[in-house]
């Protein structure tokens, strides 16, 4: 089957500025870049931040486990995904003065609009954060791209580093997206009355530490008449609310006495 190609030419440019692409913030940012440009590319994902409120479009699975790294961080205010290098005279301005060629369409010969993977705002500043897997690296074109980006992060005088495989706590963001699996639950057959009760219960035997996570989870849906998977639920939702602490560099062991523990 053929392969569906992305038209790029200065007429697309227009539309996706005229959509407000690469603008905003917070809930009211809308990526550069969407998952649905791209129909016939690999691992795409659209996951919904608790940090923005919004659906975020990640385009690897590296960039969705950076996300969840992110969105976890308490010193993280902000989150945009795929970013551009918006001003497009400066960026080709900066390549022929790096003496690269910038990347143009191959049928229109319209200048791309390069992007970071992220702009993060933090409370000590702006931060830009480009994904690449450590073998791209050793491509000359690919690092020529990169120089283009550095350089124009610097005269905005924002950070910019590269991230690569290398430095993603995977076990840690596997664990997070685990953790972010009970936002969508519908708490259906638990008992809405008993939940309040049940939840503080629940905190109180995890602090306690005499108790492994699965067997309190499992001792409350008992005790509070709650259909299985509730406890587990509750859990969840109390380390997602940080009532109680677990080592996220560490795959959770729901057996462990003590696991658990004040954040």
């Amino acid at each position: 089957m053929a392969r569906h190609r992305r038209v790029w030419n200065a007429s697309v440019y227009d539309r996706y500025v005229r959509e407000g692409r690469g603008s905003g913030w917070g809930p009211g940012y809308s990526p550069w870049i969407r998952v649905q440009d791209f129909p016939s590319r690999g691992v795409v994902s659209r996951i919904k931040g608790r940090t923005t409120g919004r659906v975020h479009h990640l385009l690897s699975n590296n960039e969705l486990a950076y996300f969840y790294i992110l969105d976890w961080s308490e010193k993280v205010t902000d989150i945009r995904e795929q970013y551009p290098l918006s001003d497009l005279s400066l960026a080709v301005e900066i390549a022929v003065q790096a003496g690269v060629k910038y990347p143009t369409d191959n049928s229109s010969g319209y200048p791309y609009v390069l992007t970071c993977d992220f702009m993060i705002t933090t409370a000590d500043g702006l931060k830009a954060r480009t994904i690449k897997m450590a073998s791209e690296l050793n491509n000359a074109r690919t690092m020529e791209k990169l120089e283009i980006e550095r350089r124009y992060w610097e005269m905005h005088s924002i950070e910019w580093k590269i991230v690569t495989e290398h430095e993603i706590p995977y076990q840690k963001a596997k664990n997070i997206e685990w953790l972010y699996s009970m936002l969508g639950f519908t708490w259906a057959g638990c008992n809405p009355g008993k939940l309040p009760q049940a939840r503080e219960m629940l905190l109180w035997m995890l602090r306690n530490e005499e108790y492994g996570i699965l067997e309190a989870t499992r001792a409350i849906e008992r005790d509070y008449q709650l259909v299985s998977g509730c406890g587990l639920q509750l859990f969840k939702q109390l380390v997602l609310n940080r009532a109680i602490s677990i080592n996220l560099d560490e795959p959770i062991d729901l057996n462990s006495k003590g696991a658990a523990s004040k954040p």
